[in-house]
């Protein structure tokens, strides 16, 4: 494939936004293989596998990238194991520079309690940057009811800091349509959302939610964070 520079990157994301924001899930993953090729690719924090399962149904094979954090739930793990193992897909694992170890040992324990956003941005936000590198393009399972801060998301964007394509097909998407898609097609979802977990993240920063709160509430509760970096 002919390799597309940064300008045309841009301003390929940026015709394809709005052309595309009433378009189906499909139909734009769709336009990105039929653009990028094997330079798209799919991330997944294995909440469940629905996005894995839509690029599947229209790119056999295409690389699914995975973030090992060191700091996983072993359900995470789990239900990675169990997309790379049932699903027409090629998970790709990747890890941080550094393991939790040498985190420790630099950094001092449990990072993630003092310095969350510091703990994210070496486990999360950066290996994800270094990933991409071999990509013009990557889908996300962003959606814009989760937070306040993704209500304006495009269904194809432009991430300035990566210089690289931001597709997200569920952006539209409520969580009864995501309810919807799971049951229809039998799709493989993290255990842990059984056990009032509705967003799953590093298990040192992730609690239970009582049921009727917001799903994001246990995230990072009591900092007042409440994004990784990865999607600002």
């Amino acid at each position: 494939m002919t390799v597309i520079s940064v300008d045309e990157l841009r301003e390929t994301a940026l015709i394809a936004g709005p052309e595309l924001e009433l378009a189906p899930a499909e139909a734009i993953i769709e336009w990105a293989v039929a653009t990028f090729g094997s330079r798209f690719c799919v991330t997944s924090s294995m909440s469940d596998a629905v996005l894995s399962h839509l690029a599947a149904t229209v790119a056999p094979g295409i690389d699914v990238v995975f973030l090992d954090t060191g700091y996983h739930f072993p359900e995470t793990v789990g239900t990675r194991d169990a997309v790379a193992a049932t699903m027409p897909v090629n998970v790709v694992t990747l890890s941080a520079k550094i393991s939790v170890r040498e985190q420790d040992e630099q950094y001092g324990a449990d990072l993630w309690s003092r310095d969350p956003d510091l703990c994210c941005q070496l486990r999360k936000v950066q290996p994800l940057t270094d990933a991409l590198e071999g990509y013009d393009a990557w889908a996300t399972g962003l959606r814009r009811e989760e937070t306040p801060n993704r209500v304006i998301a495009p269904v194809v964007g432009w991430d300035e800091r990566k210089g690289k394509v931001k597709v997200s097909p569920l952006a539209r998407w409520t969580r009864d349509d995501v309810d919807r898609y799971i049951e229809a097609h039998d799709i493989l979802v993290n255990p842990l959302h059984y056990d009032d977990y509705p967003s799953i993240g590093c298990w040192p920063c992730t609690r239970r939610v009582q049921p009727g709160n917001d799903a994001r509430s246990g995230r990072w509760s009591g900092t007042g964070k409440t994004e990784c970096g990865i999607h600002s």
